[in-house]
């Protein structure tokens, strides 16, 4: 048998570097197409599935995480624009009471009154969260003046919701830290608000997420890529991740060890009233008492009665529709705006209590 018979091993090698070369065009070009999107359209990441969105949006666009987060509105010079003297910043940990401090704070400033309730239609309508993008392609810019000039679908003016004459100041919510110990928000140069801040033991602030996380509408999950994850079905697997999530270098640390941390040091300003979740819930009259103090409220013992019932547990279980969180700026179709919440009707006020975790861990 010559050499003309045996089978050509320069072919398939000529093939083999063909297929190279075609590889390395179309990664070329993906790669290309990636870095187009994540310079000019970031927020079209979130049209694909999770956790591939996640990862595009981290990774390509350095967008931080969750992906409908912005720090825009507490930038140095731009929080002088929109805030005034004795605004109330609650600024708690995740899952550390913090729709709990929005509503306290609510009824001290209301001093337990008959409509306080009526007035509270919505939490992110009468305490806005600030942090909060509600578009896909929104942004503090683009939401910033439609606080003023918005109006919902009933005919009110949404500024009236928030910024209501019936309020003595005004309360805002956020999950940024101090920028005195790396975070956002300028806790000394801005004497003139003040700040609640809240923390709570890391292990119930884990079993608190994995309910949390699942109970989001399915809508506002598609609009963000899939996040929040909805559960696996194993609340056992779901904790264990979420706590992976929450550990120093995981996707979501800087909203635990990180809070706590950048806190601390900040907790004898003035203007600074830095608590722990489980002695509110041990002294609910006192942690009243101690806010209403610090805002300034003077509460008579009837007033300070009424509003220590209606920051119980009970209480609130009965208007937990009124903590679903409305979107009033949102452009995309996949959500509905007249309809559709952030979370599932109802859900948001769950348990709470203290050493909720040993049921999981």
């Amino acid at each position: 048998m010559s050499k003309s018979d045996f089978p050509s091993k320069t072919v398939p090698a000529a093939k083999a570097r063909s297929i190279g070369k075609v590889c390395t065009i179309v990664f070329g070009l993906l790669a290309v197409s990636i870095g187009i999107i994540a310079k000019v359209g970031p927020h079209l990441f979130m049209a694909l599935p999770f956790p591939l969105s996640v990862i595009l949006w981290t990774a390509a666009a350095g967008g931080e995480m969750p992906p409908y987060f912005t720090s825009a509105a507490w930038a140095e010079e731009e929080i002088k624009t929109w805030t005034k003297p004795n605004d109330v910043i609650v600024s708690t940990g995740v899952k550390s009471g913090t729709n709990w401090m929005l509503y306290c704070s609510h009824q001290i400033r209301m001093k337990g009154a008959a409509d306080a309730d009526e007035l509270f239609e919505d939490v992110n309508l009468v305490t806005p969260w600030m942090d909060l993008v509600q578009s896909r392609d929104g942004s503090w810019a683009k939401q910033k003046d439609r606080y003023n000039d918005t109006v919902l679908p009933d005919g009110s003016h949404l500024k009236d919701k928030w910024d209501s004459d019936r309020f003595p100041f005004r309360v805002f919510k956020s999950h940024y830290g101090p920028k005195e110990t790396g975070g956002v928000i300028s806790i000394t140069g801005n004497p003139q608000l003040k700040f609640v801040a809240m923390a709570r033991y890391g292990l119930d602030v884990v079993n608190s997420i994995v309910p949390f996380f699942n109970n989001h509408n399915e809508n506002f999950r598609k609009m963000w890529g899939g996040f929040p994850p909805a559960s696996s079905g194993d609340i056992t697997i779901d904790a264990e991740q979420h706590l992976i999530d929450l550990l120093p270098g995981g996707t979501l640390a800087h909203f635990y060890f990180g809070y706590v941390k950048s806190w601390w040091p900040l907790r004898n300003e003035p203007n600074v009233l830095l608590m722990h979740y489980a002695d509110a819930i041990k002294d609910l009259k006192g942690t009243v008492k101690k806010m209403a103090n610090f805002y300034d409220v003077k509460l008579s013992q009837s007033e300070l009665n009424t509003v220590v019932e209606r920051c119980g547990f009970p209480h609130m279980k009965t208007i937990a529709h009124k903590f679903d969180y409305k979107m009033p700026f949102n452009n995309d179709a996949v959500f509905d705006n007249e309809n559709d919440t952030i979370m599932k009707r109802g859900t948001l006020i769950y348990k709470g209590g203290l050493g909720t975790h040993k049921a999981t861990f």
